[in-house]
């Protein structure tokens, strides 16, 4: 069979188990056919795609964010696969695959590529770079991506499509794979073995901390008495939402949420203390001033989490990581629990209690939800006209504030919007943000209502994302209303997955 006809009789055959579910773990594939790849993969697609879904988008970074969407949405257990031709597509694809690897979200990425054998040189769509004929447009994604390969030869690909299933698989380590497909070789006849079309299930496992890691941590956490937990993304990969709110119940630990962290516990909780950070709110910050141990659950600590490592000022603060990246845990000189979140949770919620810890707090949990709870209120009936008006920001606005007012038609504020949005939404619905300053205000005010109900792309901020991963999460949850949040700005860098949309009856 040719190389393309492999691809997907191969994808066709991975699955993935977590907790003792296995199910079908690359749910289908996002199409822009054109130079390089119509012939080979576009043949083999149209011949036999089995259970892969196929869909065609509008625009090649637009449908890579579909993919993240979706595979976010499905903690990163199901995930899409791209393809586009070997030009301009395949760079329009790496700004995206920059973002997948920066959100550790998978993706499969499959450009088209220039001939490996070179005689039709140049080829349409070919950048040729005098000091180097090997360098082709799809090196630029050797920077972004988790794993970069290119098949020269058919049999080349046993390996490489191994590679990138542990790559995709691997909770530590995902994000971008690339695999670069020249257009002769896609098409090239190769005698593949039986074994390498086998059933393959990926165990996504539950790494348990060692007997030390957890001895280390409970003595650090046993001496310190106003910690404050960080709800990271990894609460939500790991699935561990309901074990942090147990560990923080167990303790009266406060817990604060990253932009990937938000809706993995609910709002309503009496220890979620909201956003912390640069954009976060008023009580997890003043929480954050004072704690003296940060245990940072699943979170990379970007300058955002940490306001530049300004944040946690209390001279005594000390910081204990649970994450099941070595890379992640390793930040901030922190004590270390590399494993998974759930698991280093309860183990040591179970240590701490048999030690009869318990934290040094009283009244100023409350105390500072309920500064935020009036503070959030003013925000959100706040006109920017009339004698009443206080800007968040001095000098923000024109003197003349009721002339400025008719110039733009609106007495609204964005964070009254967002008010006025967080009455009339559907407690289920889903949010979906990147870029702008939405996300500030959103990572501060919103009030997630269920679960999985916030999906923030901020470890990239990349500006068009939202319409795309609208999509994506729509299709990942189909009976849940997704509504993109945009401002101008990334509604008109990248809105052409809205015709995907309907093409799909996904209406977001």
């Amino acid at each position: 069979m040719t190389v393309g006809q492999a691809i997907f009789k191969f994808l066709n055959q991975q699955y993935v188990e977590f907790d003792g579910v296995e199910q079908r773990f690359v749910k289908g594939i996002f199409t822009v056919f054109g130079h390089g790849n119509v012939v080979g993969l576009g043949q083999a697609l149209d011949e036999n795609p089995d259970e892969l879904l196929v869909h065609q988008a509008r625009n090649e970074q637009g449908m890579a964010a579909a993919a993240m969407g979706y595979a976010n949405q499905n903690h990163r257990r199901h995930i899409y696969a791209c393809t586009s031709s070997v030009g301009p597509g395949a760079a329009n694809m790496v700004t995206a695959a920059a973002t997948a690897t920066a959100n550790r979200i998978p993706v499969l990425f499959l450009p088209g590529d220039t001939y490996a054998v070179r005689q039709p040189d140049p080829v349409l769509q070919q950048m040729e770079q005098f000091h180097d004929l090997s360098l082709t447009t799809n090196d630029a994604f050797r920077s972004v991506s988790k794993y970069w390969d290119r098949i020269n030869r058919p049999e080349q690909l046993m390996t490489a499509l191994i590679s990138a299933m542990r790559t995709l698989t691997d909770p530590a380590n995902t994000g971008a794979v690339t695999i670069c497909l020249p257009q002769d070789v896609q098409g090239e006849a190769y005698d593949y073995p039986d074994y390498f079309f086998q059933k393959r299930v990926h165990r996504i496992e539950r790494t348990i901390p060692t007997e030390p890691m957890l001895k280390e941590a409970a003595a650090l956490v046993s001496r310190k008495k106003k910690p404050l937990l960080i709800c990271g993304g990894g609460v939500r990969y790991s699935e561990a939402g309901q074990a942090l709110i147990q560990f923080a119940e167990a303790f009266n630990i406060p817990y604060a949420e990253t932009q990937a962290g938000k809706s993995a516990p609910l709002y309503s909780h009496p220890l979620n203390v909201g956003g912390v950070g640069t954009a976060g709110c008023l009580s997890a910050n003043m929480l954050a001033h004072e704690t003296d141990l940060v245990i940072g659950v699943g979170t990379r600590y970007t300058d955002f989490t940490t306001a530049s490592k300004w944040l946690y000022q209390n001279p005594d603060v000390d910081y204990l990581n649970i994450n099941i990246a070595l890379f992640d845990a390793y930040k901030m000189d922190a004590v270390r629990v590399t494993a998974d979140a759930k698991t280093a949770l309860d183990m040591l919620r179970e240590r701490l209690v048999s030690e009869g810890y318990t934290s040094g707090y009283t009244t100023e949990i409350k105390a500072a939800k309920d500064a935020w709870a009036a503070e959030l209120d003013r925000l959100f009936h706040l006109d920017y006209t009339g004698k009443g008006f206080i800007p968040e920001v001095k000098d923000d606005l024109t003197k003349d504030l009721e002339e400025y007012s008719q110039f733009l038609g609106s007495k609204l504020t964005q964070t009254g919007v967002l008010g006025i949005l967080d009455e009339i939404l559907d407690k289920n619905a889903i949010v979906v943000g990147a870029a702008g300053s939405l996300p500030g205000d959103l990572q501060r005010i919103y009030r997630a209502k269920s679960l999985r109900s916030y999906h923030m792309e901020y470890g990239y901020s990349c500006i068009g994302y939202e319409i795309g991963a609208s999509l994506g999460v729509k299709m990942a949850e189909p009976d849940r209303e997704v509504y993109a949040l945009v401002g101008d700005g990334s509604f008109m860098m990248l809105h052409s997955e809205l015709m995907t949309s309907i093409q799909e009856r996904k209406d977001p």
